[in-house]
């Protein structure tokens, strides 16, 4: 979870021509399948797609982050730099001690990940729902701890098989010889 301050601010509205003054609010947000799933409610769109998104689209992805029922009047006027780049490093924090060194790069089939195939791996790999309000890129770790574990081993090819049997007759033989 974020917890983030938003200073007191004076803000011109333009509709009612006038500035409106806004005391200081402290905000928590999480970056869960929750709001990943809030927000596709919303745009009705993959937010995990490599397609750029408007700033009306991040807006509306901080405000599905924040977890009290309240959205704070004006909020795209009211967050600062500071703000925003708390928001954009905590969204990018692996939140996890697990790390994958250099595995090899899995071709994806081209699938477009929403809310609901995320639900449909916990449901495949057994995770319970709890798990939704983890932040996102920690509940992505144990995915793919549970893809790793839940894998078939790869097969050997046929030399690679054959290499291995030589070297394994030939360990044997070496100890033949040595013990009689």
């Amino acid at each position: 979870m974020l917890t983030i301050e938003i200073p007191s601010v004076e803000v011109f509205v333009e509709e009612a021509n006038e500035f409106l003054s806004y005391e200081a609010v402290t905000l928590k947000l999480e970056h869960s399948l929750v709001s990943l799933s809030k927000w596709e409610s919303k745009f009705q769109k993959p937010f995990l797609s490599k397609d750029a998104r408007t700033n009306n689209e991040m807006l509306g992805y901080i405000e599905a982050m924040i977890l009290s029922d309240e959205i704070p009047e004006y909020l795209e006027k009211r967050l600062t730099t500071k703000n925003i780049d708390a928001i954009i490093e905590y969204i990018d924090s692996p939140q996890s001690a697990t790390t994958f060194g250099t595995m090899p790069e899995v071709k994806r089939r081209g699938e477009t990940i929403t809310s609901e195939l995320i639900y449909y791996w916990m449901v495949a790999y057994n995770i319970p729902f709890e798990v939704e309000t983890w932040h996102l890129n920690r509940l992505f770790s144990l995915i793919k701890i549970c893809n790793i574990k839940n894998s078939k081993p790869e097969k050997m090819s046929k030399t690679a098989l054959a290499k291995r049997n030589r070297e394994l007759n030939e360990q044997r033989r070496k100890q033949l010889g040595t013990s009689g």
